[in-house]
């Protein structure tokens, strides 16, 4: 967040683009379904139509001690050295699976979680976490390093269990360095230790009646399968590309992964989800999507030792369904 306005270049779409994106969203919503949906979203994204533009969520009321913050667009990344490695971040960023594989176990990347490339506010961005760090950290309860919180990416949410090298990049490896590098220059002029509009993902209060995975498939199956498909696999294009990542499952992220919180999928899901039609669902409805996704199985918890029950008390409490029964069978065994 920065007081001086600055917009970045990327951040304004021409007349024709914009126009080219309202149109793209009219027929998103007007086609509801089906193939039709799917061709056309995979189409909008690699012409650029819905690409997010960072703005903050409208409907959000910034409080008067936040700031605005705009990440530089991609034609100031500076040529040399550095603009090589900011470069190569960004492509790791983008299809981590294929430009970081040896740590990788599943068929997610980070902008997955972080959209745009950690660029949206609020689906936490990169520039809101690179000015937060080091922070204490309440999951292994000591203070991280920017390297240790993209440690815990890869471990948690890349799932690097199952990857070609059973585990995340070892200290000081290149592929921390260029991320480094790129989630560095997004922050360009952000400012260190100031509270900022649109950071981490939003924190909606619980609904009074609590969360229920059988209203949350109702959810699922009328504004998420489309995309995520009805076993919540994902999609692919015609090339055989990943367009939609899977939500569950042995591709997916595993049970240590924030985003295996139902609280916190459901913050995402508010903000974010359905894609491009971000703060379309109620709070009640993100919640009980979320609780549907995160009462599905996914790949073990790392951090599992014991038994189940015992990981379940000493790392899962609260919005989790890790350890607890659904549908006849206990969560946490892990996919295969």
């Amino acid at each position: 967040m920065i007081d001086d306005d600055r917009i970045s270049a990327e951040a304004q779409d021409s007349p024709k683009q914009e126009g080219a994106g309202r149109a793209v969203r009219r027929g998103v919503i007007a086609l509801g379904g089906g193939a039709a949906l799917f061709v056309l979203v995979s189409m909008a994204f690699d012409l650029g139509w819905l690409r997010d533009r960072g703005e903050p969520v409208k409907n959000r009321e910034a409080p008067q001690a936040m700031h605005t913050f705009f990440p530089p667009g991609e034609q100031a990344i500076p040529d040399g050295p550095a603009g090589d490695a900011i470069k190569r971040g960004q492509a790791i960023f983008m299809n981590t699976r294929m430009n970081a594989k040896d740590f990788v176990g599943n068929h997610l990347s980070c902008s997955n979680c972080h959209l745009d490339g950690g660029r949206k506010a609020d689906s936490a961005p990169m520039w809101a976490a690179w000015v937060s760090y080091p922070a204490y950290r309440k999951k292994n309860k000591q203070i991280n390093t920017m390297e240790d919180r993209i440690k815990g990416c890869f471990t948690y949410s890349m799932n690097a269990q199952n990857s070609p090298t059973g585990g995340a990049p070892p200290a000081g490896h290149d592929v921390y360095k260029d991320l480094q590098t790129y989630m560095h220059w997004l922050a360009t002029g952000a400012p260190t230790g100031k509270k900022m509009l649109g950071a981490g993902y939003p924190e909606l209060d619980k609904p009074a009646g609590g969360y229920d995975p059988a209203r949350g498939k109702l959810v699922y199956d009328a504004k998420c399968a489309v995309c995520h498909g009805s076993d919540g696999q994902g999609q692919r294009d015609l090339n055989g590309r990943l367009v939609f990542p899977p939500l569950w499952g042995p591709d997916s992220y595993n049970w240590g992964a924030g985003m295996a919180r139902v609280n916190t999928a459901a913050g995402f899901i508010k903000a974010n989800m359905p894609l491009g039609q971000g703060n379309s669902l109620t709070d009640q409805q993100a919640w009980d999507a979320a609780a549907f996704i995160d009462s599905q199985e996914r790949p073990r918890d790392p951090r599992q030792k014991g038994s189940i029950a015992d990981n379940a008390k000493a790392n899962h409490g609260g919005d989790s369904y890790y350890g607890k029964v659904v549908g006849g069978r206990q969560l946490g065994a892990g996919t295969k």
